[in-house]
């Protein structure tokens, strides 16, 4: 049975001497720092795969080969949209007053944006593994240790010390059993 972890107490309860608005103000700030780390990078990938059909080599690709390009492609794409989303969204509302939706609802389309950043990543890994690779072992296994890898640090991990923090009852209900 692990120890209850407490969070640091400032002077209003919650670690940090901030109101609420300053809160808000510093959890933007953060995120938005977060997603352009992450853009550029995806930004790179989509590049690359909008670039890959002009490749000699494309025109020999099986069907399986497009198949992976193409919801690879659809994967970097939407990651793109979903991880610009946050600052469109902050530069339509700029200055209405309304933070606390802001960075929810910034925080969901970063969410999903590094999970179809994650998905493209994995796409592209499976694509060059089977090119490079006749022997389809070398392509389930390589794509799936990264997968692990990408589950194991960007969901489980976090997740896991998100329960024992306590911000996860339910989590850490089931992780006791």
């Amino acid at each position: 049975m692990a120890a209850q972890i407490a969070p640091p107490v400032g002077s209003d309860g919650a670690g940090r001497n901030e109101t609420q608005l300053e809160r808000w103000d510093r959890n933007l700030v953060e995120l938005l720092q977060e997603v352009r780390v992450v853009q550029t990078g995806v930004q790179v990938l989509f590049a690359f795969l909008l670039t890959a059909p002009l490749a000699a080599r494309f025109p020999t690709l099986t069907h399986f080969e497009r198949l992976t390009y193409f919801a690879t492609l659809l994967c970097a794409g939407g990651a793109a949209i979903l991880l610009i989303a946050p600052t469109a969204y902050h530069r339509i509302l700029f200055r209405l007053g309304d933070k606390e939706h802001l960075v929810t609802v910034a925080n969901r389309f970063t969410l999903a944006g590094l999970t179809c950043m994650g998905l493209s990543m994995l796409g592209a890994l499976m694509l060059v593994t089977d090119l490079l690779f006749s022997d389809s072992a070398v392509v389930v296994v390589t794509t799936g240790l990264a997968t692990l890898a990408c589950l194991c640090f960007w969901c489980v991990a976090p997740l896991l010390r998100r329960a024992r923090l306590g911000h996860l009852p339910a989590l850490e209900r089931v992780s006791r059993r």
